[in-house]
């Protein structure tokens, strides 16, 4: 039995809310039910012996913590580092730099601290705590009576996406660091660089494919292929060097989204409910789509009467200079020489005429800038039909994750073959959407959504080959 999640956003707690520990004890029940499901074959009891889940990426939330902003040990967070700074560092600096692998370190411990109580039901899960079978007798049948029970040990993988695509770097310092995630998640990686790709859709890809054995095997079993779904995003991974790198992706989210509340904290007679409501802009997605949500807080907000201290406006003149500091930072400077007109124009029609415009005038740009998509529009089905194991059938069943919206999509119907099959595994975070009612008033509602798929083997839940679980709360 195999089973892939992605996209948790396990954060230190510093920007928007992590889905909390009670969604892990609701996975873990469910997880337990299917296990016990998957030992039925017809009248027959026969317990599985194997029972493997895939992180999908994304799932520790490195990218949107405010201490990216300080200096490493700083936890007063009083003064924010600005470029040229002795101890400035950002997900853009050089590796190499000691003080990369310990700001990295100092961002893990603080999110493995505020997840402890979900981790340790993974850690359960892992150690086969969590699920057991009864002894089956001699005739293949449960024996309810028995006190043998048969533990289920839980072996979880983990993939990166972009936002903690820093587990994927090389070296001793992250080798360490991967040890300690290791431990407190109760994974069955290696200590080395966390696994991004096992097969490039594209040969001259300048990145070599990721070895990672036991995931392979798992492919190759369920007749699975996954990856994160980042590679289809240009605006976060850069396809010229790979899932090592950095992209406009990590600046925008820690100079501007991270770097705005933290900023109006500062601002005489700002309500903390204030700033604490505009923090949840980390869960905005695309993260160039900031504006239009941003507008949407602020209206909501002065109707609340929690603006009496600030004006709009000068809200507005924050999010402007944060923006102009942004578009100024010698990586956006680089990355704009090389898109050309493209991603970096983009973003500067969308951000930094906001010192020209009205909120209202960028929320329309944002639209455009997404070819006119809402969010139930995104989709990365077209993706999955050139998949090197689709094209040659190793694969039944594609899954990404990334857009942070649950598909099941028919690619194939063959017989030779079997049907094939595109999934999205969705999100376990929080989801702002736009109220129907006058759309025009950008009114959001906010609530939590759980997604996982399980692909079965022979023999296993009366021969299903497959089953996809979405719920959403609030």
């Amino acid at each position: 039995m195999l089973v892939i999640i992605s996209d948790l956003h396990l954060g230190d707690g510093t920007t928007g809310s992590s889905i909390p520990a009670s969604a892990f004890q609701l996975f873990a029940k469910r997880l337990r039910l299917d296990a016990h499901f998957a030992s039925a074959q017809g009248e027959r009891y026969r317990p599985i012996e194997e029972l493997d889940v895939i992180l999908l990426g994304d799932i520790l939330e490195v990218l949107h913590s405010t201490r990216w902003l300080y200096a490493v040990g700083d936890e007063t967070r009083v003064r924010i580092t600005r470029p040229g700074d002795p101890e400035y560092i950002r997900p853009w600096s050089d590796p190499n730099d000691p003080k990369y692998a310990a700001k990295l370190l100092e961002v893990t411990r603080a999110i493995l601290e505020a997840n402890k109580d979900s981790f340790e039901i993974m850690r359960t899960l892992a150690s086969g705590e969590a699920i057991e079978f009864d002894s089956p007798d001699e005739q293949g049948n449960r024996d309810r009576n028995s006190d043998k029970k048969i533990p289920l040990k839980v072996r979880f993988h983990y993939m990166v996406g972009n936002h903690d695509w820093y587990y994927h770097l090389k070296g001793e310092a992250f080798d360490s660091i991967r040890r300690e995630i290791i431990q407190t998640l109760g994974l069955s990686n290696p200590a080395e660089s966390f696994p991004f790709d096992l097969r490039k859709t594209d040969k001259d890809f300048p990145w070599q494919e990721d070895n990672a054995p036991a995931i392979r095997k798992l492919f190759e079993e369920y007749r699975v292929f996954a990856r994160h779904g980042d590679l289809y995003d240009k605006f976060n991974f850069n396809r010229e060097r790979g899932r090592g790198y950095p992209t406009l992706g990590d600046a925008l989210g820690v100079e501007v989204i991270n770097k705005y509340p933290e900023v109006l904290k500062t601002m005489p007679g700002i309500d903390p409910l204030f700033v604490q409501n505009l923090s949840e802009i980390a869960n905005v997605r695309p993260g160039f789509a900031t504006p239009l949500w941003v507008n949407a807080q602020l209206r909501s907000l002065a109707e609340q009467n929690l603006m009496d201290a600030i004006t709009e406006n000068e809200l507005k003149k924050v999010w402007d200079t944060l923006a102009a500091e942004f578009l100024e930072l010698d990586f956006v400077r680089q990355a704009d020489k090389k898109f050309r007109v493209d991603v970096v124009d983009a973003l500067q029609a969308g951000i930094k005429l906001s010192s020209l415009v009205s909120f209202e005038t960028i929320d329309k740009l944002t639209l455009k800038l997404q070819g006119g998509k809402k969010r139930g529009d995104i989709s990365f089905a077209k993706h999955a039909l050139l998949e090197p194991s689709f094209l040659d059938g190793s694969a039944r069943y594609i899954a990404y994750g990334h857009t942070h919206f649950p598909e099941t999509i028919a690619l194939e119907n063959n017989i030779a073959r079997g049907n094939q099959i595109y999934f999205n595994s969705g999100t376990w975070h929080t989801y702002f959407d736009l109220a129907r009612k006058n759309p025009s008033e950008k009114k959001f509602v906010p609530y939590k959504g759980m997604t996982y798929l399980i692909f079965y083997k022979d023999g296993e839940r009366d021969n299903r080959r497959f089953e996809t679980w979405t719920g959403m709360y609030a």
